[in-house]
């Protein structure tokens, strides 16, 4: 007998289907971080045959594109990764109600379903149209696919403006703050904890860092039309090397979320200046991005859609589109306070609405 195959079967996704539908087909293909290759392999085959695309893979990470000469293009992006499925797996997907629950339902498989469907139904649209759907979001930026290609591929990111699909509640969010984190270090002296006088505890003189931190008054700055509310807290404490040693040293580690009105500089001379008298250093930072919506291709998305628009609280790679010139907005389905959550889920309204409202736009 000859040799039996047990390898499982490729996944197919069928883009006839409706969004909702194939919003679970694309969630039961399991893709956490680094393991995207399936997913990855679905979105290919199903993109390859539509004639009016060029697809091009750069690892995991698959871009499809038209090239009708239209005098502006329009990226629209999504990342095919997610966190890690709890414990029992929160997958296959189910039905409740007028919901979808299970991972990715949220973020942001019900945004890769979109631009899915909407790369089948535009063949004709009113602008060219990048999509992207890219690795490895959920863990450390260096394994990013949308950064790698625009390190190494920009051409294939070249556009007038973007649309990252992440959850939005189906509002539009603006731009996105940056963030960095810093150590404030306190420096004291080592002794035996019975003879504390004969040394200078470290740990003690964080309380001076801690004060600062509680009696901190985060600014609300005003940027292109929209308030972002910053914020400085501490996220994490170390010192000590032995429960008898008076600590030499202790190590408060910040975290500082800063309006887009500035740069990684100006945030961390802010860092600085809250903390004067300690040794503060930088270990890690990414800028925000501006939203951009005095630009006209801005103000057209936002009247075509018809939605309210509210500022980005958090960090998402809308930035790196601003980094390389191209101003970008965050619009998706899903409530992005059920982002990785154990019992993530979505209405199904929300994809049925986003697929409509990017169609109006670009159809």
């Amino acid at each position: 007998m000859p040799p039996t195959d047990l390898s499982p079967a490729p996944a197919v996704l069928d883009l006839s289907s409706d969004v909702t539908t194939l919003t679970a087909a694309v969630c039961d293909i399991e893709s956490v971080s680094q393991d995207e290759a399936a997913l990855a392999d679905a979105i290919e085959a199903v993109l390859r045959p539509l004639g009016h695309l060029e697809v091009v893979r750069d690892g995991d990470t698959i871009i499809a594109r038209t090239t009708l000469g239209r005098p502006e293009r329009v990226i629209l992006a999504g990342h095919i990764d997610t966190v890690p499925l709890t414990t029992p797996p929160n997958l296959p997907t189910r039905r409740v109600g007028g919901e979808l629950w299970g991972r990715g339902t949220v973020d942001m498989k019900g945004g890769v379903a979109v631009m899915l469907r909407l790369a089948a139904q535009l063949t004709e649209p009113s602008r060219d149209l990048t999509f992207l759907f890219y690795e490895c979001e959920e863990i450390d930026g260096r394994f990013n696919g949308l950064a790698r290609v625009g390190d190494t591929r920009p051409d294939l990111l070249a556009g007038d403006f973007a649309v990252l699909l992440e959850p939005t509640g189906d509002s539009i969010e603006g731009g996105c703050k940056g963030t960095l984190r810093a150590e404030v270090t306190t420096k004291g002296i080592a002794a035996h904890s019975a003879r504390p006088w004969k040394g200078h505890n470290a740990i003690h003189d964080a309380a001076v860092v801690l004060a600062r931190l509680a009696a901190y008054e985060p600014a609300v700055v005003h940027v292109d039309g929209l308030d972002y509310s910053e914020a400085l807290q501490a996220v994490g404490i170390r010192g000590g090397i032995a429960g008898n040693v008076i600590p030499d040293r202790c190590t408060v580690t910040v975290n500082y979320r800063f309006a887009p009105d500035k740069d990684v500089e100006a945030a961390f001379a802010h860092v600085q200046h809250v903390f004067e008298g300690f040794d503060v250093v930088l270990t890690d930072a990414a800028a925000g991005a501006r939203p951009g919506l005095h630009l006209p291709a801005a103000k057209e998305f936002v009247e075509a859609l018809g939605r309210g628009v509210n500022p980005k609280e958090g960090w998402t790679d809308v930035a790196r589109f601003s980094a390389l010139g191209i101003p970008a907005v965050n619009y998706g389905p899903g409530d992005p306070n059920l982002a990785h959550m154990d019992d993530e889920r979505c209405p199904v309204e929300q994809y049925v609405s986003a697929e409509r409202a990017l169609l109006r736009w670009l159809a």
